[in-house]
């Protein structure tokens, strides 16, 4: 059975980014999605990249969790240069992603789904089966670990809230040895209350010692639990900050255009205002 993440002496040495691109690069055909973007990743810290749609996110997901590979620049994990060519060569490195649209079967209990495609078995040949019992213990240990408090391992994951839903594939992705855990929108289709319980959880992944990615268009979220900030705009990058050196006030204008914001400012309270006409006046002759 796979053990719990743990930092040992595999570890890469302090200082070493877990994941680290440079200048990397992603066109299709003549669309060029990602130029020269450069983000690290340190175990222990969430680095946050912040963009609105179309702004390039989508794509750096694909590129780091494995599932398309980049065309230009570096990319590097525990400081070796890799290439992924599938998504089980980034997972095997350590690398796990979490997308928006949670890959679970509704109607599975939640320890089911917490093992999915990693099942556990128990005996031999034509007796061999799911070790059932281990994989109830195990998911409810797991959820324990990280803080995490359901009713019911039982019950159908598809009963759960969709902060819930997170919360477990992020525990998930804790015990199954992830070094990085990128996060895509995790807090995207959720209210005030769920998305605090994430962020939550997002902050102990990080206190478990993995490096987190965190995908996100809301700068008020990633200010709350980031480290590091990279910002995308068109496929480019338009600023990256430690916490340190950026206000949540910067952040947010800078995401939201900044220069631009205050053109469109301008422009707006330039709007001339629409004018009654004057008592007794003809509507059809006003100037």
């Amino acid at each position: 059975m796979t053990t719990p993440h743990t930092l040992g002496k595999d570890a890469p040495q302090p200082g070493t980014p877990l994941v680290a691109l440079t200048g990397v690069a992603k066109s299709y055909g003549n669309v060029r999605a990602l130029r020269g973007v450069s983000l690290e990743v340190h175990a222990g810290q969430i680095t946050c990249v912040l963009g609105d749609n179309g702004a390039g996110k989508s794509t750096l997901i694909k590129i780091i969790a494995g599932l398309h590979p980049h065309d230009a620049g570096t990319y590097a994990v525990d400081g070796e240069e890799v290439r992924h060519s599938s998504p089980r060569q980034a997972l095997d490195r350590g690398i796990a992603t979490v997308y928006q649209d949670l890959a679970v079967v509704p109607l599975m209990p939640v320890w089911r789904n917490f093992f999915l495609g990693s099942e556990p078995t128990k005996g031999r040949g034509p007796l061999r089966r799911l070790d059932v019992a281990a994989m109830r213990a195990t998911t409810r240990e797991a959820l324990a670990r990280m803080g995490i408090d359901l009713r019911d391992v039982d019950q159908p994951i598809g009963t759960l809230s969709g902060g819930e839903r997170q919360c477990v594939a992020i525990a998930r992705a804790v015990h199954f040895g992830a070094k990085v855990l990128v996060l895509d929108e995790p807090t995207a289709a959720l209210g005030v209350k769920q998305s605090g319980m994430v962020l939550k959880y997002v902050a102990a992944a990080r206190d478990a010692g993995l490096g987190v990615v965190l995908i996100t268009h809301n700068p008020h979220h990633a200010y709350l639990v980031g480290d590091r900030f990279v910002l995308l705009k068109r496929g480019t990058m338009s600023g990256s900050h430690l916490k340190e050196a950026i206000t949540l006030d910067a952040l947010t204008r800078e995401m939201a255009g900044g220069s631009e914001l205050d053109e469109l400012t301008h422009e707006l309270s330039r709007t001339p205002a629409v004018t009654e006409p004057a008592d007794g006046a003809d509507p059809e002759t006003r100037a």
